[in-house]
């Protein structure tokens, strides 16, 4: 039977082991959305990315070497300060301009300090765990560990002056990262686990993407229009270059900055949640809902690209480490 190059064909594209199943899924939620109900079963199960992303925490984090822990410190710490720096800075900025109401008419009808808050605050964990596994060290993983601080509003709650009004429960906080420490347990412990774990991260990118991507709906980027469109380019732009020194001030290449360039698919709904427990944003946090979620898409397709051109550009480090694994058997 005659072969077609679909690997060959998909790598091409930036980042496109993550991108194409994304889009493949993001495609298909938006005009069947009903298809993971109509087949259910195994098929179904495709549609959600979330036990597949559990699934490669551990890959992932058997992968990393327990001496590492000063470095997944600096890393995670680095980049989770800067991008709720970030973040602090547009609340101050813009909150003193608009308050806490959205813009009521123009071009910018719609923006509110609540979405750019919220659309900055929380970076796209799985996004940036595939990407780290594609691009970077498997060590780079581990920062997400730190950075999963940001999931939930509770420091959008701190970033807008209404901190206290809730809590972020700490078995989710827990569960978060959970699966990545019983990896590296069995990582450490068994170095043939390491090996044998550690293996299977790269396959289960694709699947983690599609997974990633069903849970998109492109039409509401179309909602959002040029505004949505603009907050998404506006994150994956401001933090990202923010996110890209810090990482080269910090020992790295700048790839594990720009990968955590994003915005999260749980910060759409941050906004109805602050709103919830603050009414002074009801009536921002229906257009923030759907420029955040405007943001998730934008930022799901910018981020693997422009982490590709990064790594193309200034090297990646998953080079360094084929380098150093070709100079240890040379020295032995």
């Amino acid at each position: 039977m005659r072969q077609v190059p679909i690997k060959r064909l998909i790598e091409k594209v930036p980042g496109g082991m993550m991108v194409v199943p994304l889009l493949t899924g993001a495609v298909i939620n938006t005009f069947f959305p009903d298809t993971p109900k109509f087949f259910g079963s195994f098929t179904g199960a495709l549609f959600n990315g979330m036990p597949i992303l559990a699934a490669f925490f551990v890959c992932m984090g058997a992968s990393i070497d327990i001496q590492a822990t000063p470095y997944v410190l600096k890393k995670g710490g680095s980049l989770f300060l800067t991008k709720i720096a970030i973040g602090a800075v547009f609340g101050i900025v813009v909150g003193h301009f608009l308050g806490e109401a959205p813009v009521s008419g123009g071009m910018f009808a719609g923006l509110s300090t609540l979405a750019i808050v919220a659309a900055v605050n929380d970076t796209n964990g799985g996004l940036y765990c595939a990407l780290m596994g594609e691009y970077g060290h498997s060590r780079d993983v581990g920062a997400y560990s730190i950075m999963s601080l940001e999931s939930g509003p509770f420091l959008t709650m701190v970033t807008l002056g209404v901190a206290g009004l809730s809590a972020f429960p700490w078995p989710t906080m827990l569960g978060a990262i959970l699966p990545l420490l019983i990896g590296m347990l069995l990582g450490n412990l068994d170095h043939e686990l390491r090996d044998f774990f550690g293996k299977a991260a790269l396959v289960l990118i694709p699947f983690f993407a599609f997974g990633l991507g069903a849970a998109l709906d492109l039409s509401k980027v179309w909602m959002a229009g040029l505004l949505g469109l603009g907050v998404g380019l506006g994150v994956v732009a401001v933090t990202g270059i923010a996110l890209f020194f810090v990482d080269r001030a910090t020992g790295g290449t700048g790839v594990a900055g720009v990968a955590a360039a994003s915005t999260a698919g749980n910060a759409a709904a941050v906004p109805a949640i602050i709103a919830g427990a603050n009414p002074v944003y009801a009536e921002a946090a229906k257009s923030a809902t759907i420029l955040v979620a405007a943001a998730v898409v934008i930022t799901a397709i910018m981020v693997p690209l422009v982490t590709a051109f990064v790594a193309s550009r200034f090297g990646s480090p998953k080079d360094e480490e084929i380098a150093e694994a070709q100079l240890e058997v040379a020295q032995s």
